[in-house]
């Protein structure tokens, strides 16, 4: 039968999305703080090991085996080493003050040339071997301390803290790991508020970031609005995962043809190029080696169906599919003057009939193709 401290580790996994190893190494960093706290020294490296089912702990000293060194020639270049770091900080100062900038060779920590020992986690060879005979370089003793008894008030504070701590940050890093898979793929999230100029959204156990220069011109972001967008990037922030989201990335198109067009999502039929003036018209051109399969049929569906949905995911914007060609010239002429095989939606089909809308139609040929 598990205990009590087992059957809540387990629903703190569920609750949190935790694994059991998460949890218990949270536990274990926990009771090593509070160990430190009532029983501990600052040059012991403390570890400690938990029992689940007993409830028993059992705490280690856990140092590095390293070369026998002179301690006060390590003294001597600790002394030389603050000296050179507090020579930076005044001049680093004096710059600030004068309004001049920081030369990179000031921004680095200060070293100094010499052997270095960190009583905290290292352990010189010669004491080794009095604890351990076979004790080696590089190796790692854990030395088994003494648990004089129950922990202190302030030990557990100590201990909840760390725990509360460990969670969030092991709970950030499960989301994390959860969003980077979807980056660069469409997801669909609830409007929560307007933060200055960006829109925060709900997308599920993360908000996302709607940043002003991915908010499409025009489109309205009304509280509880559910829409698709496109993931620009993940990243692991201080505060926690910072997820960038995106209604204007060509991207965003391309997901939404192949979650709505099976011949997309299966490569029969691909997307070779994107020109989108979004909240106004998007161009795509498609392509396929099956002569079997019209592409700009498979886009727009029976009936309009597929393209309606992809245009109503796009708040209404205009799309028009046409056929890609390898050579450059024919390409241009015949879709930016309306060639023969051209699907519209989304509004009527309109020639193109200036410079500038032919340059635009340039930026699907072979050569320029944009993603």
């Amino acid at each position: 039968m598990s205990s009590q401290v087992e059957q809540a580790m387990r629903q703190i996994c569920e609750e949190k999305g935790l694994s059991y190893e998460a949890v218990l190494e949270t536990i274990e960093s926990a009771l090593a703080a509070a160990y430190r706290k009532d029983f501990g020294n600052k040059i012991q490296n403390i570890e400690v090991e938990y029992d689940v089912a007993s409830g028993k702990i059992k705490a280690f000293d856990v140092k590095t085996v390293v070369e026998d060194v002179d301690l006060a020639e390590v003294e001597r270049v600790e002394e030389e080493r603050r000296a050179k770091q507090e020579e930076r900080t005044t001049k680093i100062k004096e710059l600030v003050e004068a309004g001049q900038p920081i030369p990179e060779e000031l921004s680095a920590p200060a070293s100094a040339d010499g052997p270095t020992f960190n009583e905290k986690l290292e352990i010189m060879l010669s004491a080794a071997k009095d604890i351990d005979h076979d004790a080696k370089v590089e190796e790692v003793l854990r030395m088994e301390l003494i648990v004089p008894g129950e922990f202190g008030r302030m030990a557990a504070m100590t201990a909840k803290q760390v725990v509360m701590q460990k969670l969030r940050e092991a709970e950030r890093e499960v989301i994390f790991n959860e969003f980077k898979e979807n980056e660069h793929t469409i997801v669909v999230g609830t409007i929560q508020r307007r933060e200055g100029r960006a829109v925060l959204v709900d997308i599920g156990r993360a908000t996302g970031i709607l940043r002003s220069e991915d908010q499409v011109p025009g489109e309205r972001y009304n509280q509880g609005g559910r829409l698709k967008f496109y993931v620009r990037s993940v990243t692991l922030g201080s505060r926690g995962p910072e997820i960038l989201l995106s209604r204007t990335d060509n991207e965003l198109v391309r997901g939404l043809f192949a979650t709505e067009i099976p011949e997309i999502a299966d490569g029969a039929v691909e997307i070779k190029g994107i020109a989108r003036e979004p909240g106004n018209r998007t161009k795509v051109a498609v392509h396929t080696g099956d002569d079997s399969i019209d592409p700009i049929g498979a886009c727009i569906g029976q009936r309009g169906t597929r393209i309606q949905t992809v245009i109503a995911e796009l708040g209404g914007e205009k799309v028009d599919i046409v056929h890609w060609s390898e050579n450059r010239e024919e390409y241009i002429v015949s879709r930016a003057w309306g060639g023969s095989q051209r699907g519209s939606a989304g509004g009527s089909t309109v020639a193109c009939r200036g410079s500038r809308r032919a340059e635009r139609a340039s930026c699907l040929a072979p050569c320029g193709d944009t993603h």
